[in-house]
């Protein structure tokens, strides 16, 4: 099969090449997948940097997101039969014409969802679901704060907040983004460069949850910003892990303050998750109001190309490896 190999380097001209590499093959519990498309993620950018090692067991190629359908059973599998339409959360493998993946790990692509757009759908869904939904605990009626809101994640946050009833307050960078989160439902939307966030957000009412993909540039801000009782998820530090919390604020407000990653949770965790997303979110996928926005397709001999984009950090909504 063909596949995106990293050779050497840590920028994506000199380090990703199309490779050949052996067909996988489903074990015990596993399904095949021939991919169509490939979800291209932040955490892509930090293993071909070395700095986010795949966990044990899992393909060292890149890719924790596919689409496409179910070409093999492996023993024991009686959910999925040859031919079913699926997207699937992978610990790796996903930029590839084959990838292996536990079957309990697979969702269903609804039928008028095409391949390219579900492939944006399971590390998304799944990272807003256990973070603003479980960690978060977000409620209808409360607010949560998105930064970032224009991300592949931030993006599908928007959405899955609002079919659940909540209000959302938007932090993108520039007049463009700010009007791209607005459009998909935001109900503040703000320019991260323009003006004083913190008393925007204050006189917005302030926040119950916050999802925070900067890390330690805006913990003074999501400190300020969060309501008696309200909850900062951590799942990014793109502006530093290091950031200085005032303790006494956080007991006399009742703040709780979290994080979390996705790819290094067991596989038997990540099975109850993709369980959960199936029971509670994925009929909003159905009935099309979790459609995250593709910014860009890029074919896999161009996964280069694709990176250099989600580095500029110029998109809005997904971006997406075409393979089948």
């Amino acid at each position: 099969m063909r596949a995106i190999g990293i050779d050497g380097g840590t920028g994506p001209a000199e380090a990703l090449r199309l490779i050949e590499a052996p067909d996988p093959v489903p074990g015990p519990g596993e399904i095949l997948i021939r991919v169509a498309a490939a979800g291209v993620n932040r955490p892509d950018l930090l293993q071909r940097a070395g700095l986010y090692p795949p966990p044990p067991g899992a393909s060292p190629i890149l890719g924790l997101e596919v689409a496409g359908t179910v070409a093999a059973l492996g023993d024991g599998v009686d959910r999925w039969r040859v031919g079913d339409r699926v997207c699937a959360l992978l610990g790796g493998g996903g930029y590839a014409e084959l990838a292996t993946v536990d079957a309990r790990h697979a969702l269903p692509v609804p039928d008028d969802l095409d391949l390219i757009a579900a492939a944006g759908l399971p590390e998304t869904v799944l990272t807003v679901f256990a973070n603003v939904f479980e960690a978060g605990a977000l409620k209808p009626g409360e607010t949560l704060l998105i930064h970032g809101a224009t991300s592949g994640i931030g993006v599908t946050a928007v959405q899955m907040a609002k079919a659940h009833g909540a209000r959302v307050i938007a932090t993108s960078r520039g007049a463009a983004k700010a009007e791209a989160a607005r459009a998909l439902g935001a109900d503040v939307s703000l320019d991260a460069g323009d003006g004083d966030m913190t008393g925007a957000i204050r006189d917005a009412g302030g926040v119950d949850v916050i999802l925070d993909m900067v890390g330690a540039a805006y913990a003074r801000l999501n400190q300020t910003a969060l309501n008696a009782g309200g909850r900062w998820v951590v799942i990014g530090t793109q502006s530093g892990p290091l950031a200085e919390i005032d303790l006494t604020r956080l007991m006399l407000k009742r703040q709780v303050l979290t994080g979390s990653t996705l790819r290094s949770r067991s596989a038997d965790e990540k099975a109850r998750l993709v369980a959960q997303v199936a029971a509670r979110v994925w009929t909003w996928v159905a009935e099309g109001r979790v459609r995250p926005p593709i910014d860009a397709t890029f074919p896999l001999s161009e996964a280069k190309d694709a990176h250099l984009r989600l580095e500029a950090g110029v998109h809005v909504g997904k971006i997406v490896l075409a393979i089948g």
